[in-house]
């Protein structure tokens, strides 16, 4: 029988299988046409005709199965009805519900006989009031549906048939056990039933079979989230709705509620040819339905509106604390909310709805489950119940007690807000910090975060708790937390000082003096932080610059300087650096202040260090000098000005904080980017692009985290270096006119000659508007990277012949070698000797200085340069090839290494050896040839264009020695690829 390729994803078996079932009409028919007998003889003649039960659990595509395979049938010109048992006027259902969807049938087979086998029905009906008379009812109902087969053969198909009434189950069971209608095959289709339910019992002991549906693999689900947006998707996607779903993760019907709810609140962006998320992972639900929510995560589908609603109010309670079984059960009134709640527990266990930990908790087995109900109107107040479950121990312990023997309670203190009194949350949430600060930062965190909305200002305790609060945020890299403390900051900053206040005590003053450390130690922190998530102060957007956080600066000198630090490594405007040497004694008392992750903070020299690696060596060395004696070594050095080259904040931390006082965990933006430089220079792009796009959605789906200038332009260069320069430019547009960063010049300055490769203008253009941001970089102190753009304005005008405009620019190069000193504008200075002069020691010295470096770009700038004037050509094209190809770069570098190719009369390598084994992602696109997809659906199946996909093609037809598709798909079928050994493992 022809195979037909589903549309269902992963279901192509299963809908095989369903559709042969129906296809089996029409079987030997025979034997006697009365009573028990025709049931009998239909059981036997009718053997070829098959019952089969489609089970499954909720939303694995039950219906969408048998749908595709009746569809199929159908196309074949077979003949399948449904069976209508909903529509039984008896709610009870029983015998004469099935009598009427039978008659229902017959009313659709055209025969001339429809009056005669309605007429024996009913007669049967009339009659089935009497001892045996039911039996003789269904005899007369499986003999007349067979008489129809026999006429005009058909299949028959029920859906959800674990919502039948149980007597209609038992009659239909008993009909297609004892009485099957020959030659008339049966599908149904329903999710599993708990044991003890009669359609449980029923129906599947009067299957031939019973195909269980199983969950869809991750890599299934992964192409039904493209299939259905129709585009590429970003990896993280995918993984982030499988981890929401829980054990619904392979539930197609859950997916598609998931993307749908992404769709109706916008959160998904399309970016760089993939679609990508853009509210926070943890965030995703299912649709906000309650009859949706019911048919895919009860087990009878159809939980009552009380049950959903209270969930509601139970997913609103776990979202903001942690709740256990011991909570609720320490109700006393049989008849209050908490009581209320404790019994909905235990229904949503009972339904596995809600699971119990061993220590108690409470969790939702589905988080997007959870997200949705909380979504809905809860009827009761919630903070009514957090209040009550910290009252239940407050009563019996004391606040402080309580907080200390029970520091999760912090979390219900913070979730009731004014409900509690401040008498009793301040004690209770400072005793919850002390207690959980050794055993879960996190708590700790939160509880102070919650003390200081309880705090006034004054308060002798604030300081500290700000001084805590951010010490361990910053000990384990969450940079948002810290920046949430500015306007408690800015509060206690504007408090009066004791001296101002005419306190002259003594202590009182000492006392002062360590608070106002302390909270300048804070805006210190919060400065930093606002870096590692690329926000600036001075940021000309409004909506990127929180206005408290500057106001603290504002009062703190120390802190403006660390902020400032961002215009030198692409993080807002460059501002003017303040701080003069020889300071850096006076300030070191602030610089690591005491408490937890002190250290992380950089001291005033090092923030000068750190901003005197983008410039000048004179300004260099003037910023080493002022740092302690042997602080760092040659290679934390070189470190350091390699990652200020690409504005890497978090890699110049780390080469200037070191391991143990740099914590580079966490998801900030600057950590992000740092991964992305080294996925540049290592040569693993795609995961780099990856990075730039979730740099950009975070940006964009709120909170603390800003935009990534840097980011954005070291994507627009990968994508221009693989030729794709329509994404590089819209990577560019995202980046205003004002950014003047090395790293932004050098992407311009690449998009703008090649768009307009061959015309002789639109190189000058691009190569004075490349002149001008070089100019523009100078002035704001940006030398770092500079060389790169020279680098490339060189190759142009070495490529376009002009002598001059090559002279002075390897004179700026030159010069620009004299002023900053750098180890990578070394290494431009060695490759451009070897462009300009032919000088292939330079240029064999820079390739050994970048490979050990390790930066797989340039390097295969120094194997292009090699190849044009070094001794062993061939040698160098193969190296620059394979790299390469490592890096998928497209027509810009290929260009260059034919074009020396051809000057130095050595062959381009082909890059695999004819005979060999076909890769995994071939075998997949013959595959999907095969299938009959096209090129846009395999595009989008494999996160591509669909010129890629063409360029696939092109190659496998040289390989395979195929022509066509056609060909390709035949050669796949029949199995000459594997005898030719192109298929690994065949």
């Amino acid at each position: 029988m022809q195979q037909h390729p589903s549309p269902l994803v992963g279901r192509h078996g299963e809908v095989e299988d369903v559709a042969e079932a129906l296809r089996t009409t029409g079987g030997a028919i025979g034997g006697s046409t009365g009573g028990t007998t025709a049931g009998a003889t239909g059981r036997t003649a009718g053997a070829e005709a098959r019952t089969l039960l489609v089970t499954g659990g909720a939303g694995t595509g039950k219906t969408a199965v048998v749908e595709q395979a009746r569809q199929i049938v159908v196309q074949e010109g077979g003949r399948v009805l449904r069976f209508g048992w909903e529509s039984g006027e008896d709610p009870a259902g029983g015998t004469a519900a099935l009598t009427d969807a039978v008659c229902g049938v017959l009313a659709k087979v055209h025969d001339g006989r429809l009056p005669a086998r309605i007429a024996a029905v009913r007669r049967e009906q009339a009659r089935a009031t009497g001892p045996g008379g039911e039996v003789a009812l269904l005899s007369t109902l499986g003999e007349v549906l067979a008489d129809a087969a026999r006429e005009v053969p058909f299949a028959l198909i029920l859906d959800n048939t674990e919502r039948m009434p149980a007597r209609t189950a038992s009659a239909l069971g008993l009909l297609l056990r004892t009485f099957r209608p020959a030659g008339v095959p049966v599908v149904m289709a329903g999710r599993p039933m708990s044991p003890g339910h009669v359609t449980a019992a029923q129906l599947p002991a009067a299957a031939d079979r019973v195909l269980e549906l199983p969950p869809l693999s991750s890599a299934e689900v992964g192409e039904l989230v493209v299939r259905r947006l129709g585009r590429p998707v970003e990896p993280d996607l995918v993984t982030a709705v499988l981890a929401s779903l829980g054990p619904l993760a392979g539930s197609p019907a859950a997916v598609l509620s998931v993307l749908a709810s992404l769709e109706e609140r916008g959160g998904l962006l399309e970016l760089d040819g993939q679609v990508c998320l853009t509210v926070p992972e943890d965030g995703l639900r299912l649709r906000a339905d309650a009859a949706e929510l019911g048919r895919l995560c009860w087990p009878d589908g159809s939980p009552d509106a009380g049950t959903v609603a209270a969930a509601a109010v139970l997913a609103a309670l776990v979202d903001r604390a942690e709740v256990r079984l011991e909570d609720l059960h320490r109700a006393q009134s049989p008849d209050g909310p908490l009581e209320a709640v404790g019994r909905t527990v235990d229904r949503l266990v009972a339904d596995r709805v809600v699971t119990v930990g061993e220590d108690g908790r409470i969790t939702f087995a589905v988080p997007a489950l959870a997200a949705a109900l909380r979504t809905l109107p809860a009827r009761a107040e919630v903070r009514s119940l957090h209040a009550a479950i910290t009252r239940l121990v407050t009563d019996r312990l004391g606040a402080t007690a309580a907080g200390t023997r029970r520091p999760r309670l912090a979390g219900h203190v913070a979730a009731a807000g004014a409900t509690l009194d401040d008498t009793l949350a301040v004690p209770l949430l400072l005793a919850a910090a002390g207690s959980s600060v050794r055993f879960n930062q996190a708590w700790a965190v939160r509880s102070y975060h919650s003390v200081l909305r309880h705090l006034p200002p004054h308060d002798p305790r604030t300081p500290g708790v700000l001084h805590e609060s951010a010490g361990l945020s910053l000990g384990h890299s969450d940079h948002i937390g810290v920046l949430a403390l500015a306007e408690p900051l800015l509060a206690c900053l504007d408090v009066p000082r004791r001296e101002d206040r005419g306190d002259r005590d003594d202590r009182g003053e000492r006392e002062g003096r360590g608070d106002r450390d302390g909270l300048e130690w804070v805006t210190r922190a919060c400065a930093l932080s606002a870096l590692h998530e690329h926000r600036s102060p001075y940021a000309e957007d409004a909506e990127d610059a929180d206005p408290r956080y500057r106001a603290a600066l504002e009062r703190v000198p120390v802190g403006r300087e660390l902020a400032a630090l961002g215009g030198r490594y692409g993080i807002g405007p460059s501002v003017l650096m303040t701080s003069r040497p020889g300071s850096a004694a006076k300030e070191s008392g602030s610089s690591t202040g005491p408490g937890s992750g002190s250290g992380s903070v950089p001291s005033a020299a090092e923030v000068r260090l750190l901003a005197a690696a983008v410039g000048s060596s004179a300004e260099f060395e003037r910023a080493r000098q002022d740092m302690p004696t042997d602080a760092l070594g040659e290679a934390a050095l070189d470190r350091l000005r390699n990652a200020a080259a690409y504005g890497d904040l978090a890699g110049a931390l780390e080469a200037v904080l070191g391991e143990q006082r740099y914590v580079a965990a966490g998801e900030s933006t600057a950590v992000r980017y740092h991964s992305m430089v080294r996925d540049y220079l290592t040569g693993d792009w795609d995961s780099a692009l990856s990075c730039a796009r979730r740099i950009e959605t975070r940006g964009r789906s709120g909170g603390a985290a800003g935009v990534g200038q840097l980011a954005r332009a070291l994507a627009a260069e990968i994508q221009l270096m693989r030729g794709e320069l329509g994404r590089a430019s819209e990577w560019l547009d995202l980046i205003p006119d004002s950014v003047c960063h090395p790293l932004v010049a050098r992407a311009r300055l690449g998009v703008r000659y090649w768009s307009g490769q061959g015309d002789g203008a639109s190189a000058e253009g691009a190569l004075e508007a490349a002149r001008h941001d070089v100019r523009r970089a100078r002035g704001s102190g940006l030398l770092a990277g500079l060389d790169r753009v020279l680098l490339r304005m060189l190759s142009i005008t070495v490529r376009g012949d002009s002598p001059e405009a090559t002279r002075r620019t390897l004179e700026e190069l030159e010069a620009l070698y004299e002023e900053a000193a750098s180890p990578m504008t070394y290494e431009a200075v060695l490759v451009a000797r070897g462009m300009v002069h032919g000088d292939a020691d330079s240029a064999l010295a820079a390739y050994r200085l970048v490979r050990r470096r390790v930066d797989l770009p340039l390097s295969v700038d120094c194997c292009q340069c090699l190849t044009e004037v070094g001794d062993d050509p061939q040698s160098w094209l193969d190296e620059a090839m394979r790299s390469g190809h490592v890096l998928g770069m497209g027509r810009p570098v290929r260009s260059l290494l034919g074009a020396a190719a051809r000057r130095r009369n050595v062959s381009i390598p082909r890059r695999r050896a004819a005979r060999a084994g076909l890769t995994d992602r071939e075998v997949r696109l013959i595959g999907m040839v095969s299938d009959g997809s096209t090129n846009r659906q395999i595009a989008a199946r494999l996160a591509c264009s669909e010129k890629t996909v063409e360029q696939r093609l092109s190659r496998l037809f040289q390989r395979t020695g195929c022509r066509s598709r056609v060909e390709l798909a035949a050669a796949w079928l029949d199995g000459s690829l594997a005898r030719q050994g192109l298929v690994p493992g065949h």
